[in-house]
This record gives structure tokens, sequence and C-alpha cells, in this order.
């Protein structure tokens, strides 16, 4: 046994077990055991972004969401996000704020889009086509 700087005995390798720590919750039980996103069939990929759905019911009701539901509801309330701006902001796996998301999309709570691919985009020799007709007008 060791003494820490408060004079309290502790076994070797329990260092990581004090009160600075905070509680531990591990990642399955904020998602009940769950790994997937739902059943609405909506991929989130790190760059979906996620809108707040303000006419949805009961955001700002008690309707059994939990904390980290209502972190990142709180995140996405100023403006939109991308999933993996969420699961930054809200220090959480991305795997778990995937299901999250999903409870909240199921929910009606957010919703989800994503970026245009760059292969969907214009081409630039069509744009320069363009602009140049705007020119000669």
């Amino acid at each position: 046994m060791t003494e820490d700087t408060t004079g309290d005995r502790r076994e070797p390798g329990s260092q990581w077990y004090d009160q600075e720590a905070g509680p531990l919750v591990r990642p399955y039980a904020m998602t009940g055991g769950r790994t997937q996103p739902g059943s609405t069939g909506v991929r989130f990929d790190l760059i979906a972004l996620v809108t707040l759905d303000t006419g949805a019911p009961g955001l700002d009701e008690d309707t059994g969401l939990g904390p980290e539901h209502r972190a990142l509801i709180d995140l996405c309330r100023p403006e939109t996000q991308s999933v993996a701006e969420l699961a930054a902001g809200a220090d959480l796996p991305l795997g778990v704020v995937r299901v999250l998301l999903g409870d909240l999309l199921e929910l009606g709570c957010v919703t989800v889009s994503r970026p245009v691919p760059p292969a969907q985009l214009p081409d630039e020799r069509i744009l320069r086509e363009v602009i140049e007709g705007l020119r000669a007008l």
C-alpha cells in the first residue's frame, strides 16, 4: 500500500479510481446495449449534417431523454453540426453518438442531410461556359 497526497492509503494501481475521475459510464450503458442507430435506415456518416427540428414535440419537456440525448440537442440548438462535430463536442464515442442520433431521429427531434458529393457537382468546364455566356450578354 502507498499513501497519496491526502494521506489516504491505496492499493498499487488504484490511482485511476479516485473521486477526481468522476463516474465511469460504459458506452453500452448509454445506448442500452444497442450498436445500430435504429430502424430508420439512415446512415450517420461523419459528414452527415444534423439539424435540430425546432417544431419537434417535447424538446423542452421531460420526454425521458437521457443526459447524452440532451447534450446532443443542446449542441445542435445554435447551428447545424456534422456527426463528427457532435461526437467531439459531446465527448462521446462516435458509435454512441450514431445510436443516440438514431433515437433522436425516430422521435423527430433532428433531421439529417448530407452535403452534395463532389461527383454530383457540375463540371468546372460547364460553369466556366455559363460565366462566359453571362459576360457576353
